[in-house]
């Protein structure tokens, strides 16, 4: 429940700022997404996938353009819609994640959606550990 008293604000400027769609979520569920689809996103539960990033404490960026699969992020997801992707957790004893997905065909997540979306992840652990 915090954590998406704040992650509206925080997507919503993601989205804004880098263009992507952004979404937030906690241990299980999305609880903020912003951009083209975004009730597709909302109160949906994670993904397998995502899940397991989050636990191993670690940033995925996958770009199609680069061969790489795209993974689902929640559960009855169409990943074969999406040209990249970033996860990262957001630390704070685990308590979620923030997903960048970019949809248009040729579309690269950058080194700097990565750092963004790092900066981000980690700004919004801090706010829930006060």
């Amino acid at each position: 429940g915090e954590i998406s008293a704040i992650a509206k604000d925080y997507t919503d400027s993601l989205h804004r700022t880098l263009g992507h769609i952004a979404l937030i979520s906690d241990r299980d569920a999305i609880v903020a997404s912003s951009g083209a689809g975004k009730r597709d996103y909302a109160e949906k539960p994670l993904s397998a996938d995502v899940e397991r990033i989050l636990e191993n404490r670690q940033t995925v960026v996958l770009n199609l353009s680069a061969g790489l699969r795209m993974i689902p992020i929640i559960s009855d997801d169409r990943t074969e819609t999406y040209a990249s992707e970033i996860v990262v957790p957001i630390l704070a004893e685990i308590i979620g994640g923030l997903m960048l997905i970019n949809r248009k065909a040729g579309t690269d997540m950058t080194e700097v959606d990565r750092k963004v979306a790092e900066t981000t992840a980690s700004i919004v652990g801090k706010q829930m550990e006060q």
